[in-house]
């Protein structure tokens, strides 16, 4: 620490507002995403899924989250209860608060069953709001790779009713990002609708996603949107055609508060 007295009362005040605002955080919370997770006699692409979610629950474990949520593609391909059963049952043994959104391999019916979370169904779609340390969360469905038209309604109304800054939770980005064979094939089909809802709307609204397998964040005008690394694989966010860039899985570690929001991606 500096001796001259005004540079150590200015490096003293960083000291307590860094102190203030990252080691006591109101809500820290670790989000998973594109799990992947096969039968246990499943065949996937050499990758032993499995393991990769049991390191990311042992890395979980030791950031001592409050709170994490798990957006989407659960299973390898199709739904599946057993799967859905298993993965479960590593999620309680966390003693952590969790949420589930449903990605395009999941079925939202089956996992909100499997998770006894059927109470949050709104027509057979996985969609609610949380409202956390004071903080308001959305959470969407784009299981069928859209966004439907009663949820963007629901959006809309929500975000209305919020003063201040938003986080929402969804499986797809509601965007293209830059990664070509991802944006070419498997964009959210209805981006546009989601976009002008979004932006109309003045408060900053974070977004975090998964869907594309990169890390990777894009900024427009009040909107921040965050897409986490997979538990699977990552893609190679630059070819044209489906290339893994590498086998490491990854988590991202949230910390909110109602001024500040920062976050980290961790490969294992």
């Amino acid at each position: 620490m500096p001796r001259h007295p005004v540079l150590f009362a200015y490096f003293a005040r960083l000291s307590v507002s860094a102190k203030k605002t990252y080691i006591c955080p109101a809500m820290r919370i670790v989000q998973i995403t594109d799990l992947h997770v096969g039968l246990a006699d499943e065949a996937t692409f050499d990758v032993d899924v499995r393991a990769n979610f049991l390191g990311i629950c042992q890395k979980t474990r030791a950031l001592a989250p409050d709170y994490i949520v798990v957006s989407g593609d659960l299973c390898f391909e199709q739904a599946d209860p057993e799967i859905y059963r298993w993965i479960k049952q590593h999620l309680d043994s966390l003693e952590i608060t969790y949420d589930l959104l449903s990605g395009n391999h999941d079925n939202p019916r089956t996992l909100a069953k499997s998770f006894d979370c059927e109470h949050l169904l709104q027509d057979g779609e996985l969609y609610y709001q949380r409202q956390l340390e004071g903080f308001p969360y959305l959470f969407l469905d784009t299981t069928t790779g859209m966004v439907s038209k009663k949820q963007l309604d629901w959006l809309d109304d929500a975000l209305k009713h919020q003063g201040g800054p938003v986080i929402i939770f969804m499986h797809h980005p509601p965007l293209l990002a830059g990664v070509p064979h991802m944006d070419r094939n498997y964009a959210l089909k209805n981006r546009e609708e989601v976009l002008d809802i979004l932006l109309a709307h003045n408060q900053r609204i974070d977004i975090f996603c998964g869907h594309y397998h990169v890390d990777k964040t894009i900024s427009i005008d009040n909107l921040n949107v965050h897409i986490t690394p997979s538990c699977f694989f990552q893609i190679d966010q630059h070819s044209e055609e489906f290339a893994v860039d590498h086998y490491r899985p990854a988590l991202r570690e949230i910390d909110a508060t109602t001024s500040q929001l920062s976050h980290t991606v961790i490969f294992l």
